[in-house]
């Protein structure tokens, strides 16, 4: 009696960390399609106004969700401190990361830069740690040391003022990656919901970005079609989707341990750009991005 008891009281709790697994699954599958994206359409988009058609998307498509959802009554959190902490998030990350990644890969392919991105999570960790009370990992500085010296190998590899300029890049685009985390979960710490939060952040950046509408048009008019629908997917899927599903598993699990997902993007990033774009990375590349991933792992080892 007392094992049935205990089945039914944890049966929930297991079926929510279900639903949070295949959030976090959903999230690294598209999120690693993107890198392969934006690759894909680099040269057709400028990065800013890449970066505004596919938050636009997510608006639209997020907005109509919510609409749905919440039958035209949408629970936006009157907290102002909240609302700030939304407003900062979606700047530095929706907005801000997404125009440097879209930068970025113009100089370098696409999985070297998401190697590079995915130095992020052990940024996370460090600001875990510090400042959202998740504790403070003893293997971070050992970790951040073999990271580095994965980073001192790709640069090594790089040829040229043309890669430099992308793996700096890369670098900047993981900080603000890392800052929009940590300040996304002290938002959804307010109270508010994770599609309510993205959403919102989805209207904020489009908003930031739209000084570059005309930009957009103007190269929307000669892009070809296929370019203007990897825009569009780029929008709906790794934005409006890997978005949501990853807020919806960082409201169920600690931002430190949620970050370790991500390992997995470079690697199918790297598979995906080889089977549709036939690059890979340099073989500096593929060393310096595994020794990075190494030493976030090692960095997560005392884990929140």
């Amino acid at each position: 009696m007392t094992g049935q008891l205990q089945t039914s009281e944890t049966a929930p709790a297991r079926a929510e960390r279900g639903k949070a697994a295949a959030a976090v699954i959903v999230t690294v599958l598209l999120w690693a399609s993107a890198f392969v994206a934006i690759r894909g359409i680099g040269e057709t988009l400028s990065p800013a106004p890449m970066a505004l058609i596919r938050i636009a998307v997510a608006a639209a498509s997020l907005t109509i969700l919510v609409l749905v959802r919440y039958r035209g009554s949408a629970p936006v959190p009157r907290n102002r401190r909240t609302l700030t902490l939304i407003a900062v998030y979606a700047v530095l990350w929706l907005a801000g990361y997404t125009v440097v990644l879209n930068a970025a890969e113009r100089h370098i392919d696409a999985g070297t830069a998401a190697l590079l991105v995915n130095i992020a999570p052990l940024l996370i960790a460090f600001g875990a740690g510090l400042f959202l009370g998740e504790g403070y990992p003893k293997a971070l500085v050992a970790g951040s040391v073999v990271a580095l010296g994965g980073l001192s190998i790709i640069a090594l590899g790089s040829s040229g003022e043309r890669d430099w300029l992308g793996v700096v890049l890369c670098v900047l685009a993981a900080v603000l990656y890392a800052a929009g985390v940590l300040i996304q979960k002290a938002a959804l710490r307010g109270g508010v919901d994770g599609t309510i939060a993205i959403w919102l952040g989805c209207l904020i950046a489009t908003a930031a970005l739209l000084p570059w509408t005309p930009q957009l048009i103007a190269e929307l008019q000669a892009a070809p079609v296929g370019a203007i629908l990897a825009s569009v997917y780029l929008g709906l899927f790794p934005t409006a989707i890997g978005f949501t599903t990853w807020a919806y598993a960082l409201h169920r699990m600690p931002a430190g341990r949620l970050s370790t997902a991500s390992y997995a993007v470079p690697v199918v990033s790297i598979l995906l750009s080889w089977l549709l774009l036939a690059e890979i990375p340099t073989v500096y590349g593929l060393i310096g991005g595994a020794i990075c991933l190494v030493g976030v792992a090692i960095a997560r080892r005392s884990g929140n």
